[in-house]
């Protein structure tokens, strides 16, 4: 049986839904390219800025159970922040989503290039090898065979992108969790220069300033980011209206521990200095696990390396499941050109759609790779700056749209008004000061455009012209846009089971 939109539905149950989830947030991927970046804005408090990114994530993630459960949709954002505020505020906030999706696709291919040499540097017994990802042509070569083989596997619909996540997840859980345990391990036989632990890391209050909380709580939005596209898959699952927001909850609080314990023991082991195997050193920060692999897991390192790389490779083929979907959802309710909304009779996928958000994910690392040498730190904080907006947008259109039924019960009053409200709020407020502070060059990696700094014009830059194509497809495509298509009214498009 099929959605109106082509999707085959029933396809996937609770577990698949979690482990879709789980997949694309990439624990393994998110720890090595994150904590670094963390450690340097806000030192030893992992643990509480974590915590406290969890707690916006979490009202969000409520927020987004609400309107899945009123209107399961394929477009998630882009359709509910439609059907609240209207076509011109959907559709920037369908833009938002692609364009989160489209810079860590790329932010994915980049870590995967990394991982993918040092693995065969360390299997093979060459060092030199580790070093080929510095070769610009031979690093883009390679990162665009990566994005095809995702693309690939993700044309041939959801039932194959099951199948692959099992695996790959299932092995990124299983070393992550003998990394933990080893690093323990060695702290406690006094094999690792220890940095005691303390509750004083759980402590907030103890962030230096405003500007670096914020910096720490957009990279920790970003950590948790992901866990949306088990409601993008609810057209697809069985009885998605419940199944997937109860799929998201649970993946956000598996991830929430699984960096909680990580990155305790990775501080414990490593420190926070900025020389040897320390977080702040420079040469650590992109990818700390590339220092950590084998002083902490001695010769099985090799496989920390396949882990991050199962990792990259288990989240670059399960995020093209988001952008391929709303950009299927954009189509067909005539927000984008027809034929967007094609889908494979064969696959019951957007084959299309997924070609394009590969297509246009590769020119965009292409072009960060030439203009940036950081590209993977500038590409993060700017991501940082997209999740805030269309989860933010999100949350506040449900309060919005299930305004009628705010105070007729208390939880209607705690899940439709409190939750998305506070969770709302906090990510606005994310937004507006990692913009502010994102226009100084020193912000990032440092790189400038014509003395602005690259984080925000890579963030605010491509809203701008997200408000730009929208015009033209306003001109083009007016149904959409004159409320024709797509109305608070317009009922779920899923086939009961």
């Amino acid at each position: 049986m099929t959605s109106a939109k082509g999707l085959a539905t029933g396809q996937l149950g609770l577990l698949a839904i979690v482990v879709i989830g789980i997949s694309t947030i990439a624990p393994a991927y998110v720890l090595t390219s994150t904590l670094g970046l963390t450690v340097a804005e806000i030192g030893v408090h992992l643990p509480a800025i974590f915590i406290v990114g969890f707690i916006p994530m979490f009202l969000v993630a409520l927020a987004y159970k609400e309107l899945n459960a009123d209107s399961p949709d394929s477009g998630t954002t882009f359709t509910w922040v439609t059907k609240a505020f209207g076509p011109f505020v959907g559709w920037m906030g369908g833009w938002g989503l692609l364009a989160a999706n489209i810079i860590v696709l790329s932010n994915l291919a980049g870590v995967a290039v990394d991982f993918f040499y040092l693995f065969l540097a360390q299997l093979t017994g060459n060092p030199g090898l580790a070093d080929l990802t510095t070769n610009k042509l031979l690093n883009i070569v390679t990162c665009l065979v990566f994005m095809g083989l995702a693309v690939w596997v993700s044309c041939r619909g959801i039932r194959t992108t099951r199948s692959v996540q099992y695996v790959l997840v299932g092995f990124q859980l299983l070393v992550l969790t003998w990394y933990t345990v080893q690093a323990f391990a060695r702290i406690t036989a006094g094999n690792a220069s220890v940095l005691a632990f303390s509750w004083e890391w759980f402590n907030p209050l103890g962030i230096e300033s405003f500007s670096a909380f914020a910096a720490g709580l957009s990279l920790s939005i970003f950590a948790f980011w992901g866990w949306d596209v088990c409601l993008t898959v609810s057209e697809e699952a069985t009885n998605g209206r419940r199944t997937s927001g109860l799929a998201a909850t649970i993946a956000a609080v598996a991830i929430l521990v699984i960096y909680l314990v990580g990155s305790i023991a990775t501080v414990m082991f490593a420190g926070v200095g900025d020389t040897g195997l320390g977080l702040n050193n420079p040469e650590n920060s992109e990818n700390v696990f590339t220092s950590l692999a084998t002083p902490v897991m001695g010769p099985f390192a090799i496989l920390l390396s396949l882990a991050v790389l199962s990792s990259c490779g288990a989240s670059l083929q399960s995020t093209f499941v988001s952008p391929a979907r709303t950009l299927l959802a954009m189509g067909f309710y005539k927000a984008l050109p027809g034929r967007f909304a094609q889908v494979n009779s064969r696959f019951s996928s957007p084959i299309y759609a997924t070609v394009f958000a590969g297509v246009v994910s590769a020119a965009f690392y292409v072009l960060m790779r030439i203009i940036s040498e950081n590209v993977l730190n500038d590409t993060i904080q700017a991501l940082g700056l997209m999740i805030c907006f269309y989860y933010g947008l999100t949350a506040l259109a449900c309060v919005w749209y299930f305004r009628a039924s705010l105070f007729s019960s208390a939880r209607n009053f705690i899940y439709r008004l409190c939750a998305p409200l506070l969770g709302g709020i906090g990510l606005t407020v994310v937004f507006l000061q990692t913009a502010v502070d994102s226009w100084d060059p020193s912000f990032g990696s440092g790189s400038e455009l014509f003395g602005v700094g690259l984080v925000f014009v890579i963030g605010i830059g491509i809203l701008v012209a997200g408000a730009l194509v929208m015009l033209v497809f306003y001109r083009r495509n007016p149904d959409f846009f004159t409320g024709r298509t797509l109305t608070r009214d317009t009922e779920s498009l899923v086939i009961p089971e």
